[in-house]
């Protein structure tokens, strides 16, 4: 019986317009009335996933950036893995070098050098998916992350490794050049305490090697007292292969690549078509 389900937003339980369906919320509502815990596990920051679900109505704990912190279903911080700030200033440097744009993900949400970019990469990783999207339309949701102050401005990331208040949980670079994460990805090869992983082919994510979304899916069914082998897990992508292996029930969306489909037990309906709520209908 499924006590738990850990689901992934982006590609996952979000359609293209970054939105929650009807249906994948009334889902989550109907599990959580009937006693299974429902968290999700997304790469996004603290300040980003509950705007999303916020704006649906939906409370949930949240496990962010790829595991780096678990916060409770009132936004208390459970437990961090963050990245040390001497670490966290050579890998900043690395991926300057690699000339890649990149966004720090920290415990007061994420900042970016770029506001611009911060944008239009979005949008064109949302085009780049779904092209048969309105762009204006994509343009219009993807300002929210600047508009709403999801994504803040720092003039110098130094500014924010030198300030003692804030924790760094994750860099997330993107390049829509060939070759360039796989150079980035290299240069950071001999910094063993990282994990870089991915959560589509224009980016990686770097975060604490004990920042996984797997840990820290083990640690919260353990506080709450559920086996793992009464977990469902839903994603799409490589940084969720932590969670998926783990899992007593894996489950990947419609829209996943084949590596990650070959990992799980159950495939279903994409994004767009609202998989996550079937999968979660299928065990409730």
């Amino acid at each position: 019986m499924i006590k738990c389900i850990a689901t992934d937003m982006d590609g996952t339980l979000l359609n293209s317009m970054q939105e929650i369906t009807e249906e994948n919320k009334q889902a989550i509502l109907k599990a959580q009335s009937q006693g299974v815990e429902v968290v999700v596990a997304t790469g996004r920051s603290y300040q980003e996933a509950t705007y999303v679900l916020n704006a649906v109505g939906l409370n949930c704990p949240v496990i962010c950036v790829n595991g780096a912190e678990v916060r409770s279903k009132e936004g208390e911080v459970i437990s961090a893995n963050p990245i040390p700030k001497q670490l966290a200033r050579e890998t900043a440097a690395k991926l300057s070098e690699s000339d890649v744009y990149f966004e720090v993900y920290t415990n007061q949400g994420a900042y970016t050098i770029d506001a611009e970019k911060a944008v239009s990469t979005l949008v064109d990783i949302v085009m780049s998916a779904n092209p048969e999207a309105d762009r204006d339309e994509i343009t219009v949701a993807a300002g929210a992350r600047v508009r709403d102050g999801l994504v803040h401005m720092v003039n110098d990331y130094e500014q924010l490794f030198a300030d003692d208040a804030i924790m760094i949980y994750k860099f997330l670079a993107f390049s829509f050049e060939e070759g360039k994460l796989e150079v980035a990805s290299e240069s950071l090869v001999g910094l063993t305490e990282l994990e870089v992983t991915k959560s589509g082919i224009e980016n990686i994510e770097i975060t604490h090697k004990n920042a996984q979304k797997g840990i820290a899916l083990e640690a919260f069914t353990k506080a709450k007292e559920i086996d793992l082998a009464d977990t469902m897990a839903i994603g799409d992508n490589f940084n969720d292969i932590s969670m998926l292996e783990k899992a007593g029930r894996a489950v990947a969306m419609g829209n996943a690549g084949y590596e990650i489909k070959v990992l799980c037990d159950v495939i279903t309906d994409t994004n767009e078509e609202s998989g996550v709520g079937k999968a979660i209908l299928e065990v409730l």
